[in-house]
């Protein structure tokens, strides 16, 4: 058994390769072994490599307006201010602190999806 951490997209790939070698390896096997730890080891460095950057705030608004049905009166019953939607989903206005809490509570939109520059 000779595992090593997984740095880069080629120790990556041996990893992968190993695995599919030893992947049917009965538990409690030195090959066994091999094939929990290198599991673990491919899932960390997918894990790190995997970053997924937050969605941009209006369009997650706009998407979870979709998804329960909402018009922009809906929004306006959420965020309190009627006047001001239309300038929120065209990005002419940005979002206040209050709005943001209220948009939190109301859509169940993560605050930090909320709080990215757009």
């Amino acid at each position: 058994m000779d595992i090593k951490p997984i740095k880069s997209a080629v120790d990556y790939q041996e990893a992968l390769n190993r695995l599919d070698v030893i992947f049917d390896a009965q538990s409690g096997t030195k090959e066994g072994d091999e094939l929990e730890i290198l599991g673990v080891l491919i899932d960390n460095y997918e894990n790190a490599q995997d970053v997924i950057a937050f969605p941009d705030p209006i369009e997650a608004i706009k998407f979870r307006m979709e998804q329960l049905n909402y018009n922009q009166k809906d929004l306006a019953n959420v965020i309190g201010l009627k006047s001001r939607v239309s300038e929120i989903l065209n990005k002419k206005r940005k979002l206040t602190i209050d709005m943001i809490r209220k948009l939190h509570e109301g859509l169940s939109i993560p605050t930090d999806v909320l709080i990215q520059e757009y």
